[in-house]
């Protein structure tokens, strides 16, 4: 047991280090493309370094999942940091906005690291202890996103390539820490013996995946879960400028209420509530909590109030904190050792499908009407609860 709990902290340690990473340069962003753009192209050009980020990771995270199945999760997983590594050291070199596309298209095709985590920690638990777990790393996740953008400001001042490249080094010891610290999590016997061409089509491992028996529907309320709170993700700030007029240190005080709620929800309330209810109960309050979030934040829109906003978006961050990591959990139990990459990686690539068209529709309805997207939202969760209840456990 001590063994096991040693190699999950270590995961937890990398997961730590790529997040603290990730929320350095971030923020930086914006900074950098504008180096290379004039001032009203920066938004486009930004659109089209997640759209490419994301359409790669698309096509690649089944594939790395369905690698490490084959090969263990240990070495694709370091493939996988090394191509990030690339990634951030090419943004860091800069010089042309080629050298940024070409970062973000080396570490969207090497993008499988999450889903070989969560594949890492289905092959070393328990099924009952896999939801705590996940929570676990949705907590250090919010422990970056407190302490990465200030950390990143500061580097930023002394120069704009520098966040980039203390980024690269940082997944780099991630890579190093998985190379002498981590051991193989799937023994060879319990590994897929067949690999093919056709275990490199994105689209055959979604026929796979979705034919598993009871995955379809689980998967089907994870799409509509995080479709709904993409909405939210992606809007928020620019919902409290536009709507609230808040400056920045007003949005940047909500961020970090952000950031307290997801470190708190995940790693102290939820494993004590793992401890009475069950993870679908966990699951649906979970969801229900996202539901009342979003409907106050329609109700904000004509009822100005901070508050009601605060209120908001401690249930929606509550909620996520309660579903996300019993989703994941029952996920990863509908499934064999030696199918977890393959599973988690299709995961991972609906998300990345769901971060390219997200916040394409999501800015064309807010354009139409802001309140028109939270009754969106609102609706595309009250779907999610549905099609959940229908999921057996």
């Amino acid at each position: 047991m001590k063994y096991r709990n040693y190699r999950l902290w270590i995961i937890i340690g990398i997961v730590l280090l790529n997040s603290i990473g990730l929320s350095i340069v971030l923020p930086l962003l914006p900074f950098l493309v504008g180096n290379y753009l004039p001032p009203q192209q920066v938004v486009v050009g930004m659109s089209l370094l997640m759209s490419v980020f994301a359409t790669c990771t698309f096509f690649a995270a089944p594939a790395f999942g369905a690698l490490s199945d084959r090969y263990g999760r240990k070495y694709i997983l370091i493939i996988s940091l090394l191509g990030s590594v690339a990634g951030y050291v090419l943004f860091g070199i800069g010089g042309a906005l080629w050298m940024l596309f070409l970062g973000r298209i080396i570490d969207g095709l090497t993008a499988g690291n999450i889903s070989i985590l969560f594949a890492y920690i289905a092959d070393t638990t328990q099924p009952d202890e896999r939801a705590k777990w996940f929570g676990y790393i949705g907590a250090v996740m919010g422990i970056g996103k407190i302490g990465g953008p200030a950390l990143g400001g500061l580097l930023g001042s002394i120069s704009i390539g520098l966040p980039f490249f203390v980024t690269a080094g940082l997944i780099l010891l991630s890579a190093l820490a998985t190379y002498f610290l981590l051991p193989e999590s799937l023994n060879i016997e319990r590994r897929t013996k067949h690999l093919s061409l056709n275990s490199f089509n994105t689209f055959s491992h979604f026929r796979d995946v979705f034919s598993l028996n009871g995955v379809l529907l689980l998967l089907i309320t994870g799409i509509l879960f995080y479709i709904s709170l993409s909405i939210f993700q992606f809007n928020l700030t620019v919902f409290l400028k536009d709507v609230y007029q808040w400056t920045p240190a007003w949005i940047g005080a909500i961020l970090t209420l952000v950031g307290i709620c997801e470190i708190v929800v995940r790693a102290v309330l939820l494993p004590l509530l793992l401890k009475h209810f069950n993870e679908k109960s966990i699951g649906v309050v979970g969801l229900v909590t996202v539901t009342v979030g979003l409907s106050s934040i329609l109700v904000s829109i004509y009822i100005h109030s901070a508050v009601i906003i605060a209120i908001a978006i401690i249930c929606i961050i509550c909620g996520e904190g309660l579903f996300d990591p019993t989703y994941n959990g029952k996920l990863s139990q509908l499934v064999e050792e030696n199918n977890q990459g393959k599973l988690q990686g299709v995961n991972q690539s609906l998300q990345a499908l769901n971060n390219m068209l997200v916040p394409l529709c999501a800015a064309a309805i807010y354009f139409y009407s802001p309140g028109m997207l939270y009754v969106t939202a609102t609706v595309i969760m009250l779907a999610a609860i549905i099609v959940y209840m229908k999921h057996r456990s």
